[in-house]
């Protein structure tokens, strides 16, 4: 390779290990030691994929004796291949982490099933009527809840799932445990219910909303519940008050929500930039007071973002493949990607030296950072 070669890389060409998926990808998780990470694809398949980088960056970066000035040479060898499964679903299908190192998946047949990270499927913890559309997990609680696009059932400890009762007629494909268990959200066409499950999995809250739930994501310590929506921004409902308001003005969907730890903060995607707010001062009546100015604007929208575990980071993919790591407060940001296939999914690991990356041309990557480049 030249030199004028070498320069025109990348980031994503110099640090990612990254391979091509036969359909686009869907969603991904880390497991939860951060051994692994799945990518759902929507030809049904998870392909699983080791974090561990046989050639990490810090084995490639040279110091010059005279200038002091790091590069990093390209990689010489091809990734592992990943693990794919055969087809579990007739479209993506729902995942979610389980245990430390396996993943839970739902299928066509109806079953959750308990996913290894060498692919192979262990055993079915939950098995209901109809395909499961939505999973999620709570290992502190023990719970998992499935739904199959209508009713929601909850199974304890892989006993027998429990329909839970609810009077709405519409679909359910968006479900989210609160992070200690005790609530379960699930989101409707038309609203939002929370249900606590200490008291029978009785609705605490039903909650009416403009347009149909995309994402929920739980804030860590689960005061605060964001839920992006199809069209017209994302309902923000809080826990301890029971106030419940939209932020609006979203030219696109949002279809995702995080929440930065390490800044107290939130953010969206569907905006032409990064999309954030200081939960100091929520953005709840109108109020905008604690609006997070983060990256900068531009013309494409944001697909997906994701937050740094550690640092007062936050990564951003776009629908031109643009992905970005801004300092969240700050216009400043890291290109990684220029352009590319959209992007559909980001995901930090919880040590905060890998993001996983997918996008609809069916390319599935570990972008995988040095220690010193996020002092």
């Amino acid at each position: 390779m030249n030199q004028r070669a070498i320069q025109n890389l990348t980031l994503f060409d110099l640090l990612a290990r990254s391979w091509r998926r036969p359909s686009a990808v869907a969603d991904l998780r880390f497991s939860a030691d951060g051994s692994a990470v799945a990518f759902t694809c929507v030809d049904g398949t998870v392909a699983i994929a080791a974090v561990a980088d046989q050639e990490p960056p810090e084995s490639r970066i040279r110091v010059s004796g005279d200038l002091g000035q790091s590069t990093i040479r390209p990689r010489e060898k091809l990734p592992a291949p990943l693990i794919a499964t055969a087809p579990l679903g007739d479209g993506d299908v729902p995942l979610a982490s389980y245990l430390r190192s396996g993943f839970l998946v739902g299928t066509a047949a109806g079953e959750a099933v308990h996913l290894s990270a060498d692919g192979n499927v262990l055993e079915t913890l939950v098995k209901i009527d109809g395909p499961v559309v939505a999973i999620d997990h709570s290992d502190q609680a023990a719970l998992t809840a499935v739904s199959n696009g209508h009713d929601v059932f909850l199974s304890r400890g892989g006993g027998d799932a429990v329909r839970l009762r609810h009077g709405t007629t519409s679909s359910t494909e968006a479900i989210a445990f609160s992070p200690d268990g005790r609530h379960l959200a699930c989101g409707f066409d038309d609203g939002l219910s929370i249900r606590a499950l200490e008291d029978g999995a009785t609705p605490t809250r039903d909650i009416s909303l403009p347009a149909r739930p995309l994402s929920m994501r739980w804030s860590g310590g689960g005061i605060w519940l964001a839920c992006g929506l199809e069209t017209g921004g994302f309902a923000l409902v809080g826990m301890t008050d029971g106030r419940a308001d939209i932020v609006a003005g979203f030219p696109s969907p949002v279809r995702t929500v995080c929440w930065s730890l390490p800044e107290n903060a939130l953010f969206a995607s569907g905006a032409f930039r990064i999309a954030g707010w200081s939960m100091t001062a929520p953005p709840l009546d109108g109020e905008t007071s604690g609006a997070l100015e983060t990256g900068r604007a531009g013309l494409v929208p944001v697909e997906t973002v994701a937050a740094h575990p550690k640092k007062k980071l936050i990564a951003a993919g776009y629908a031109n493949g643009r992905i970005t790591i801004a300092q969240i407060g700050a216009r400043d940001e890291l290109l990684i990607r220029p352009l590319g296939s959209p992007v559909t999914a980001l995901a930090w690991s919880g040590d905060g030296l890998h993001l996983a990356v997918g996008t609809v041309d069916g390319t599935a990557a570990i972008i995988t950072f040095p220690a010193q480049m996020f002092k």
